[in-house]
């Protein structure tokens, strides 16, 4: 393999479009379908195959609502077998106690679901669904019960922002290995909330506190979509005399922010290869090309890689190898995806370009 070409490390496979809910946030602007030219089980495996000949990722099982797949367990199994670690993103409404156990047995070894707002009230208007904060809860308990890990995955906007203390909370009362916080992108039906986006000095409020609860916490915390958070934890790492490695940040030590193209890409429910779940672009058609060939030759993935050729500020920025800014973002705002990040505040210290 190329040396130059970076291992992969997570996939997140849109295994279908269709799904029970409508949230106002969803990138996909998923509904109940059913979808046209999703693919077939074997083409699930083919596929794995491919994505093996470039590593051994994390494949996310996402959608829509996966579980709606009925071979979603065969295609877990068949990705275990091959020595992937197999994990799901549900919404839990349709966790149950037989489809946990199916789970288990096909390999999944941790599943993540959304909660985004600390009580039934503000999480079911997030979703647009009544009682989805109950069947959350309720999931979580299967969970418990099936020896499940969860993961809680929450997307901040001005309509929870305040609440975010208290998800934070609620998160580790519930018994939570890990919350990672989303940081609005507004593409698909999130276009709708393109007002309700937090401005970029909330962002680093937000992400300021987040590294503070770090210290504080058994539970892992990731922040998604916002990759200024690798350059705000080494900010704050000098600033108090901290070493930047493994045994005090863990993996945050050792990854980066805008991981598209990088160790990361998204597969659509059609096939598609994009960089990231928010950044629609095409990369490659997996009807027509192996993911491999997709991977290494990619001509968006390769500038995507080469951070120094970003432009404005992103491009002299001295944490830009770290960060890297969110590419979807640049993309909704300026129509290049190697433009500098809009909601970053922070100035380089070589100025602009």
């Amino acid at each position: 393999m190329n040396n130059k070409v970076p291992e992969l490390r997570l996939v997140a496979w849109e295994t279908t479009r269709s799904c029970n809910l409508d949230c106002i946030h969803c990138r996909a602007a998923a509904s109940r379908g059913p979808y046209e030219g999703e693919f077939k089980t074997d083409d699930f495996f083919r596929i794995m195959d491919e994505i093996e000949k470039v590593g051994k990722p994390i494949i996310i099982l996402t959608g829509g609502e996966p579980l709606l797949r009925e071979d979603i367990f065969e295609i877990s199994k068949y990705g275990a077998n091959k020595g992937f670690r197999m994990v799901m993103a549900t919404n839990g409404t349709l966790v149950n106690d037989e489809n946990l156990q199916k789970m288990k047995d096909s390999g999944i070894q941790r599943i993540s679901m959304s909660i985004d707002g600390a009580t039934a009230d503000s999480h079911d208007k997030f979703r647009k669904v009544d009682g989805a904060f109950d069947k959350v809860m309720e999931a979580i308990e299967l969970c418990k019960k099936h020896g499940m890990p969860f993961q809680i995955n929450t997307t901040i906007t001005k309509i929870n922002i305040d609440e975010i203390p208290a998800i934070f909370d609620l998160c580790e009362k519930l018994g939570a290995v890990a919350l990672h916080i989303f940081l609005l992108v507004p593409t698909g039906r999130g276009k709708e909330l393109e007002e309700q986006e937090i401005p970029p000095d909330e962002y680093e409020k937000v992400l300021n506190w987040f590294y503070d609860k770090q210290f504080q916490t058994k539970m892992q915390l990731k922040a998604t979509c916002a990759p200024h958070y690798y350059r705000i934890l080494r900010q704050r790492a000098k600033e108090e005399g901290r070493k930047v490695d493994f045994k005090t940040f863990g993996l945050d030590a050792v990854t980066k922010g805008c991981l598209g193209g990088k160790g990361f890409c998204f597969i659509s429910h059609t096939g598609i290869v994009q960089p990231c779940g928010y950044l629609e672009l095409n990369c490659g058609d997996l009807k027509k090309q192996s993911f491999d060939d997709v991977w290494i030759n990619s001509k968006i993935f390769n500038e995507l890689r080469n951070e120094d050729e970003y432009r404005g500020k992103c491009g002299i920025c001295e944490y830009r190898k770290v960060c890297g800014g969110c590419r979807a973002r640049a993309y909704e705002v300026t129509g290049d995806y190697l433009a500098e990040e809009p909601y970053c505040i922070y100035e380089p210290k070589r100025g602009r370009r």
